[in-house]
């Protein structure tokens, strides 16, 4: 056990951001961190069982990842489709590494949490003539299954029924808030988060929310490459701050590429549009340059092939012709089509100069999705008590290898749902105070945001090898170990602000993201090693957990699980091998 102001909180690493201390505070039960699918829904749940809840967000509250999402949301709410059905496709996308009682519970649950969404007030596309919803396929998918709204705008549909919702519930929210780090009481339990506010309002500059809970929803950390679907807010903060707290993460080496994303040329940095799945769904196909479809006779699904499968389809066809893109043909849709189905990606490609009524849509594969994130239970608890994560930032075991499309916001649904009743079936307490951790980890200049993804481009991006892979752990040890050396021996460090606290988030998710990748020698789901191009179940059926050392200058700590099964959330006894 430790003193207040000595030592470091067990579980802890004793590390936290450079930041001034926190010059106001808020008190609640349960601070929810981002305002997603995941984090509203926990949210409205929460403060529902009477609990005093606080929503952190880093920018508006309605601009969170969710309302980028284009395809839908999955459930096997069709005649004719089970949950059975649901989890058999979810299991094949995962590649072997699905833990199929959290499957299990996402596709059983998964239709009545939308019904719930539907009652909370989002509306979804229905059908003229009957009245139901009206489903879509998308890849990895046997059957229509996808519910969408506006056509191709269902994110952008749920967030504005949540936010409604949380304005009419009166939950306290606190929007431009990066969150710095997690405070913890003496016994190393979660006592709440330090935030930064920025810009003028109510608060303003370093604050802290005390709560006895605090359920991590940030979204993801898409910004680590150069060209990303995810918006600029998607930095790892969430996964970075676990970590630093002691947290476990897990298959984090797993980024599903998006195969379709608009072309923008071969400089394009930062979020680029997204040309949904559910375009391949209605029947689009890709060609080359000669107008040749190469999908075909490569996976039963064709251009419907889980993601894995379709961007390895893209990159070999362009490696192989030296070309930077491919094409989404879709012109036999029609204008009207186009103009009633997917109007936001009419109006993106149309902004870009790109008329898909009469053209093809060039195409190339971007970081997309984080499959792997904070490890967690079936309850979305983590390795520190009272620390708990959903969405995009968590590692519940349900995407496995590579995600099946359309599961993300379920998943942020049902695993909301379920931390909810977990906080809520527990007795109200009152977290001790959290401690000063003594040590402050270096921070990142803010200019080595694009360094970071510079490498994790060219190292670690859609093809890796042993010889990339190592490139990219070598450049990024460079920028740690510069910055840690002028803290430990002169103790300067960069000024801290949101440019450098997020440099500083990359800089930590990228480094477990490489030495992963590293560690697992195959190609599996979204992970393909050019130099391991087969899947080795009898050695890689596992995954990989990492941590960061509270000792030896914050090393990372890469743990392979004995089998596939998903290990419980619990200190790892197995031992390790630092990297």
């Amino acid at each position: 056990m430790s003193t207040p102001g000595r030592g470091i909180p067990s579980g802890g690493t004793g590390i936290r951001l450079h930041a001034p201390a926190p010059g106001w505070s808020l008190d609640a039960d349960v601070v929810v961190v981002g305002s997603g699918v995941a984090g509203l829904t926990a949210a409205l749940r929460c403060a529902a069982a009477g609990r005093r809840t606080v929503v952190v967000t880093k920018a508006r509250l309605d601009d969170g990842s969710t309302r980028w999402a284009q395809g839908g949301i999955a459930a096997a709410l069709g005649e004719g489709d089970t949950p059975e059905q649901h989890l058999d496709d979810t299991l094949v996308a995962g590649a072997g590494l699905c833990d199929e009682e959290a499957v299990r519970l996402l596709v059983t649950e998964g239709p009545d949490a939308v019904r719930r969404l539907i009652a909370t007030g989002a509306v979804f596309d229905t059908s003229a003539e009957t009245g139901e919803i009206e489903l879509t396929r998308e890849g990895g998918h046997h059957r229509r299954r996808i519910a969408h709204a506006g056509g191709d705008a269902t994110g952008a549909e749920i967030s504005r029924a949540l936010v409604e919702a949380v304005h009419a519930a009166g939950i306290e929210t606190v929007e431009n808030a990066l969150v710095l780090d997690l405070l913890q009481d003496a016994e190393g339990r979660t006592a709440g988060v330090t935030l930064h506010v920025m810009g003028e309002g109510q608060h303003d500059g370093v604050g802290a929310v005390h709560a006895p809970a605090v359920i991590l929803a940030t979204g993801g950390m898409g910004q680590v490459f150069s060209a990303t679907t995810n918006p600029s807010v998607s930095t790892g903060d969430g996964v970075a701050l676990a970590l630093r707290a002691g947290a476990e993460v897990s298959d984090l080496e797993f980024v599903q590429f998006h195969p379709t994303v608009l072309f923008l040329g071969p400089d394009a940095e930062g979020q680029q549009p997204l040309v949904s799945e559910a375009v391949r769904g209605e029947g689009a196909y890709l060609v080359d340059a000669d107008g040749v479809r190469f999908m075909t006779g490569q996976h039963e699904l064709a251009e419907l092939a889980p993601r894995d499968i379709v961007a390895k389809g893209i990159m070999r066809r362009m490696q192989e012709q030296g070309a930077r893109h491919m094409y989404l043909d879709a012109r036999h849709f029609g204008a009207a089509m186009w103009e009633q189905r997917f109007p936001t990606i009419l109006a993106a490609c149309r902004a870009h100069g790109i008329d898909p009524v009469t053209e093809p849509i060039p195409v190339a594969p971007a970081a997309h999705y984080a499959s792997g994130g904070v490890r967690t239970d079936l309850h979305g608890r983590t390795t520190v008590p009272g620390l708990y994560a959903c969405g995009e930032v968590a590692c519940t075991g349900v995407h496995g290898a590579n995600r099946l499309a359309s599961n993300s916001l379920l998943e942020g649904l049902v695993f909301a749902e379920r931390i909810a009743a977990d906080i809520t079936a527990q007795a109200r307490t009152c977290g001790g105070p959290g401690i000063p951790v003594p040590s402050t980890g270096p921070l990142q200049p803010a200019g080595a945001r694009y360094e970071v993804q510079r490498i994790m481009t060219d190292g670690a991006g859609v093809l890796r090898s042993a010889r990339s892979l190592a490139a990219a752990a070598e450049a990024l040890e460079g920028l740690y170990a510069t910055a840690l050396n002028e803290l430990e021996a002169h103790g300067k460090t960069a000024e801290p602000g949101v440019d450098t606290w997020e440099a500083t988030n990359l800089l930590c998710v990228a480094r477990v993201l490489v030495a992963a990748a590293q560690r697992r020698e195959e190609t599996r789901g979204c992970h393909w090693r050019e130099d391991h191009p087969d899947r080795d179940d009898a050695r890689w059926r596992r995954h990989l957990v990492v941590r960061l050392s509270a000792t030896e200058r914050r090393a990372l700590v890469v743990v392979p699980t004995d089998s596939a099964d998903f290990p419980s959330v619990r200190p790892l006894s197995t031992p390790s091998l630092e990297q």
